[in-house]
């Protein structure tokens, strides 16, 4: 008979290096001989690319990460505060007496770039995690799901994210907590103590995406205030998951900033993982002439995408559908060019092409010998005192700076 009290020791033990790695792999099923179909069931094979999942050190961290804040939740589960807790739940509900008795400050953030497999990365931790089931406790009786994903409002309603937590339980546990709140009509104040009660005694993790939604809403800081009394009233933890913008938003303030510790990520670089993971996606060919991809091909997919995988995903597989299409069924530079042109054509605005060593190799310092009192002593000049012997002497300027850099002479 399990008891709450050691409800941790239900949980699926935590993995580490390749085991970790593999078990977080999703590579789909993969026959060549499906480039001799018709186009049609190479189309619908081809959706396979948006499967693919290659973890990289973004997922191994992500993994750890929730994985330690589900355990820190779960271990208050059943003990001598959560009971207290309990009565000071339900005399929230009753006479609005808040009073946290749990306290701690278990919220941390995931903040990263559009597109670059945050969401996937937490998605695929969680089912290792909770391996898609709940946990189920006998002394006494009770559901615990490991962990509810819910979304910002895009208004930062505070009732309106209560309320989908409400829902999201009752979907788990075919509960009837949700359609009792909105028969009751709840006030806002009353809803913080029955969603505390529940996250007390049906929740492990909660996380919230789209948190960047709170930076331009007047409901922000009431949102996020919310979530810092939900966490006080209940023991649970709260991972808050957005892009860079909702950084600016809770640096504003101490009792923000300390809710948001966490985890940062940009891009990708150009480096063994990127070309992996090129490779990877490569393999995954449905035109009839299959190619290899070459070092020319990587350098190019990162000068077009900036190293944002999501962008790879949807280059590659654009260009295959577009290769099928117009009968050159062949995956080249000149499909994934078409691509880029015609179906990114939005994103160019936000995706510069660039060059793979500007972002690995730093600019080499210039050095020139001493020419005139003008050059520093260190054999640097500056522009100001090339000025200065310009004027002093009469002298185009231009002709000077062709002495110490590479001058381009335009026509407007």
């Amino acid at each position: 008979m399990s008891d709450l009290s050691d409800v941790i020791r239900l949980l699926p033990t935590m993995k580490s290096g390749s085991e970790l790695l593999s078990a977080l792999e999703v590579l789909p099923e993969y026959n060549a001989a499906i480039c001799d179909a018709d186009a049609p069931v190479r189309f619908m094979a081809l959706s396979d690319l948006y499967r693919v999942y290659v973890p990289n050190q973004m997922s191994l961290e992500i993994y750890s990460k929730l994985y330690l804040a589900l355990m820190r939740s779960l271990q208050k589960k059943g003990t001598k505060l959560a009971v207290q807790q309990q009565n000071q739940n339900f005399k929230a509900i009753m006479q609005q007496e808040y009073s946290g008795i749990m306290g701690g400050s278990d919220s941390f953030t995931i903040i990263g770039a559009s597109g670059i497999g945050k969401s996937s990365a937490i998605s695929r931790a969680i089912t290792l995690i909770t391996e898609n089931r709940i946990i189920e406790v006998d002394n006494p009786y009770t559901k615990i799901i490991p962990c509810i994903c819910v979304q910002c409002p895009f208004d930062s309603s505070v009732k309106g994210l209560l309320l989908e937590i409400l829902r999201k339980v009752d979907e788990v546990i075919d509960g009837n907590y949700y359609p009792n709140a909105l028969r009751a009509r709840t006030t806002t104040d009353m809803l913080i103590g029955s969603v505390s009660q529940v996250a007390l005694n049906h929740i492990g993790l909660l996380v919230v995406d789209e948190i960047q939604n709170v930076c331009n809403s007047k409901n922000g800081k009431s949102l996020v205030g919310m979530l810092t009394q939900l966490i006080n009233n209940s023991g649970i933890s709260i991972c808050m998951v957005g892009t860079p913008e909702s950084a600016v938003f809770f640096e504003q303030a101490m009792q923000l900033a300390r809710r948001s510790l966490g985890l940062r990520y940009d891009v990708m670089g150009y480096g063994e993982d990127f070309k992996m993971f090129c490779g990877v996606l490569y393999s995954y060919q449905y035109v009839k002439q299959r190619t290899e991809i070459t070092d020319a091909v990587m350098a190019w997919l990162y000068e077009h995408t900036s190293g944002n995988i999501s962008v790879v995903v949807s280059l590659i597989h654009d260009a295959q559908e577009i290769a099928i299409l117009s009968g050159r069924e062949v995956l080249n530079l000149e499909s994934l060019n078409e691509a880029y042109q015609q179906r990114l054509s939005m994103l160019h605005g936000f995706i510069q092409p660039r060059q793979k060593c500007q972002t690995s190799k730093t600019k080499r310092k210039t050095t020139v010998a001493k020419v005139d009192a003008h050059v520093e002593s260190d054999g640097e000049f500056t522009i100001a005192g090339l000025v200065s012997q310009a004027k002093a002497e009469d002298a185009d300027i231009v002709e000077l700076l062709k002495n110490h850099l590479p001058v381009v002479e335009v026509a407007v």
